[in-house]
């Protein structure tokens, strides 16, 4: 059976030109004019793209499903604009949700860096508005969380955990005791629930694969053997994130968790919003703290060396400059063991990766290590006056998320966008990379586009050359999407800037200024099955 997509624009390097597609078994079998596509394939089943353009589908490298179901069908608390009002959206939940008062209420989004008096409620705070019932509230981040004390009583040795005494936000592992504690109150059918809610929103924006970034300390194994058995079009590509100490203890672990590395959250640190990202200097706003060290540096040099003889894929979540040293510095004494190319096959992965200098750039290029990054973190805490330069000061704020420098150096960059603590909308994750908020760190539309499509894939493994392409040959994985004007000759704006010559035969991209609205997505197909739409 073959598909002919006729009266529409096709992003493909190979016909820049093209109106029409045809598809059969699932595979991208020719590409070209409405007209010719007509007379070629007369039997096909037409679809009418009307104008539409059409995108090879994106791949979000760094999501955690469960949770950001949890969040959609959950409270939202990224609209919280004070204290005050963060504790009025909670009040009004707690008047919605009634029923039992054993009825867990999962919230997710509240920042206060974005405050006018930058203070997270405290448990004292909470418990005034949700009286005895279980709440648990994460941080943005994700690194923190406001648990009531109905749900901190919960937890085995509530005495001992930091946080308790002073009223402040749970962190590292109390965070992750008392997450698991409220876990443990969800039904099957609401974690289920949860995971559909978000395979479904990644499907209506325009996303086909996902890599999902599970571990003990997040969801655990049975959250990540749930998630393997649902049944949706969205593919799903996990990581666990647990270290191991030899190679055959790296064979087994991946055996036994099915996951396609053991890489993604394996914490080396925290994050910077919530004070745990591991610095070599102390942070601006909190002069005696440097952050949080999860991983020791044996820890960090047995896992990929024991990984990289396996041959299994590595990685870890590094975001402050003293955790990206610690990883590079290991990566070297592997380099020198196996050599680079050994360390290139496996394809091993750095998350988040904000805080990395030129030179460790240079060395990660060299090696082939992947950065699977998310540009929305600039885009929401970057900037002279954002929680990067309160959290660092201006200085040291302006060399996060680096894209251009590790672009320029060769690495291999993957987005993602850490979902639920940024949106899944990939656009918005090109649009942050093409006008990151630090001169001369932002990289091209084209590029940003190719690190949310392709270098997803590579990411993921899957080196053909073909998938992340609409070419013949490839894989029929695309969506369908509603724009505005396309770019296709250089405007003024460096921003803007796409293909200098309409002769240089660059597929044009739409139009991704702060003022321009996004595509919208019409629907999308995965491997010629249409998953949303």
């Amino acid at each position: 059976m073959t598909t002919l997509l006729c009266g529409g624009r096709i992003h493909s390097p190979s016909h820049p030109d093209a109106t029409a597609m045809a598809v059969r078994d699932g595979v991208v079998a020719w590409l070209g004019s409405d007209a010719v596509g007509r007379a070629q394939f007369p039997d096909a089943d037409l679809v009418d793209l009307a104008g539409g353009f059409v995108t090879p589908a994106f791949v979000d490298a760094h999501v955690h499903l469960t949770e950001t179901g949890l969040g959609l069908i959950g409270l939202d608390l990224r609209a919280a604009t004070s204290r005050p009002h963060c504790l009025q959206l909670i009040a009004e939940a707690v008047r919605t949700v009634g029923g039992h008062p054993d009825s867990l209420i999962w919230g997710h989004g509240w920042d206060e860096t974005r405050w006018p008096d930058p203070v997270a409620p405290s448990t004292a705070e909470l418990d005034a508005v949700v009286g005895n019932r279980p709440v648990y509230l994460a941080r943005i981040d994700v690194h923190s969380a406001l648990a009531s004390t109905d749900l901190r009583r919960r937890v085995d040795g509530l005495a001992a955990l930091p946080g308790d005494g002073d009223q402040r936000p749970l962190v590292e592992d109390a965070h992750h005791r008392v997450r698991a504690a409220a876990r443990a109150l969800l039904t099957a059918d609401q974690r289920r629930a949860a995971r559909l809610a978000a395979l479904d929103a990644a499907a209506a924006h325009g996303i086909v694969a996902v890599h999902e970034c599970a571990g003990p300390e997040i969801g655990g194994l049975g959250d990540w053997q749930e998630l393997r058995d649902v049944d949706h079009g969205v593919q799903v590509v996990g990581y666990w994130g647990e270290p191991v100490r030899t190679a055959a203890e790296a064979v087994a672990l991946r055996e036994e968790t099915g996951a396609a590395g053991l890489a993604g959250d394996l914490f080396v640190d925290g994050s910077l919003g919530s004070h745990t990202a591991w610095l070599a200097q102390p942070y601006a706003d909190a002069p005696a703290d440097f952050g949080s060290r999860r991983l020791d540096p044996d820890t960090v040099l047995a896992h990929l060396m024991a990984c990289t003889e396996a041959g299994v894929t590595a990685g870890f979540h590094v975001i402050g400059d003293a955790a990206v040293t610690a990883v590079v510095t290991a990566l070297a004494q592997v380099v020198d063991r196996f050599g680079a190319p050994a360390v290139a096959r496996c394809g091993h992965r750095l998350e988040h990766l904000e805080m990395v200098g030129a030179a460790e750039a240079a060395q990660l290029g060299a090696w082939g290590v992947i950065a699977s990054v998310q540009p929305n973190f600039d885009a929401l805490w970057g900037g002279p006056d954002g929680m990067y330069a309160r959290r660092l000061g201006v200085e040291r704020a302006g060399n996060l998320n680096p894209f251009a420098l590790l672009a320029s150096q060769g690495v291999p960059l993957a987005f993602g966008s850490d979902t639920p603590v940024t949106a899944l909308n990939p656009w918005a994750t090109v649009r942050a990379a093409a006008t990151h908020r630090t001169p001369g760190s932002a990289i091209s539309p084209r590029a940003a586009f190719a690190a949310a499509t392709r270098g997803g894939w590579r990411a993921g493994g899957v080196h053909d050359g073909l998938t992340g392409t609409l070419v013949p040959g490839a894989p029929a994985s695309y969506a369908v999407w509603d724009t505005g004007e396309l770019i296709v000759s250089a405007p003024r704006d460096a921003v803007q800037r796409w293909s200098t010559d309409p002769r240089s035969r660059v597929p044009a991209l739409p139009r991704l200024s702060v003022e321009d609205p996004l595509p919208q997505c019409r629907h999308t197909v995965h491997q010629g099955r249409v998953i949303h739409g």
